[in-house]
C-alpha cells in the first residue's frame, strides 16, 4: 500500500518470514505485480548487477583507505633515514615518503582491482552457467583464504628447508667444535 502511495520510492527489501509463515519472497514479489508496482522491487540479489558494481567500488575505497591507515609511509622514510638507507636521486625524509607514497599508490590500485575482481567472481560464475551453491563456494572470501592458507603453507615448508639445509651446513662445514 505504501508503494502506491509514494509513487517515487523504491523498495529494496522485504524482512519477509520465510519457511515458517509459508510467505516466502516469491510471495512479496506476486503480491508487488498484484498491486502494480513489481517494477520498482529490487530485491539485494548477491549475483544483480549493481550489487557487484558496489561491492567492487567499495572493496577499492575500502583498500585504499586501509594501505592508508596501515602503511606509515613518513615511518619508512624516517627508518631509511635513520638506518643509513636513501633511495638513489632522492633526499632523506619528506622527499623519500612522497616517493614511496606515489609507489604505494601504484601498487594499491592494481591490488584494489584484483581483490575486487575476486570478490565479484561468483557472479561471474553464475553467468557462466555455474551453480549458484558452488559459485558462492568458490568465490569471493573462501578463495582469498584458500590462498592465504597455501602462501603460509608454503613459507613454513621453505622455513623447514631452509633450517634443515643450515643445520647440515654446520654438521658438515669445516669449522667443527
Amino acid at each position: 500500500r505504501c508503494a502506491k502511495k509514494y509513487k517515487d520510492a523504491t523498495l529494496v527489501g522485504i524482512d519477509y518470514w520465510g519457511a515458517e509463515w509459508s510467505y516466502a519472497k516469491e510471495q512479496c514479489e506476486k503480491n508487488a505485480k498484484a498491486e502494480g508496482v513489481g517494477e520498482r522491487i529490487a530485491f539485494q540479489d548477491m549475483f544483480g548487477f549493481w550489487y557487484n558494481v558496489v561491492l567492487a567500488a567499495l572493496i577499492i575505497v575500502f583498500t585504499y583507505l586501509y594501505t592508508a591507515i596501515a602503511v606509515k609511509t613518513n615511518d619508512m622514510a624516517d627508518d631509511l633515514k635513520r638506518n643509513g638507507g636513501f633511495i638513489p636521486g632522492l633526499k632523506p625524509g619528506a622527499e623519500t615518503a612522497s616517493k614511496l607514497d606515489k609507489i604505494l599508490s601504484y601498487l594499491t590500485l592494481p591490488s584494489s582491482f584484483a581483490l575486487a575482481l575476486i570478490a565479484i567472481l561468483p557472479a561471474f560464475a553464475s553467468l557462466a552457467g555455474v551453480d549458484a551453491n558452488f559459485a558462492m563456494f568458490f568465490g569471493g572470501t573462501s578463495l582469498l583464504i584458500m590462498v592465504g592458507v597455501v602462501i603460509d603453507t608454503i613459507q613454513q615448508v621453505n622455513s623447514y628447508l631452509l633450517n634443515r639445509h643450515y643445520d647440515g651446513l654446520m654438521k658438515t662445514g669445516k669449522i667443527q667444535k
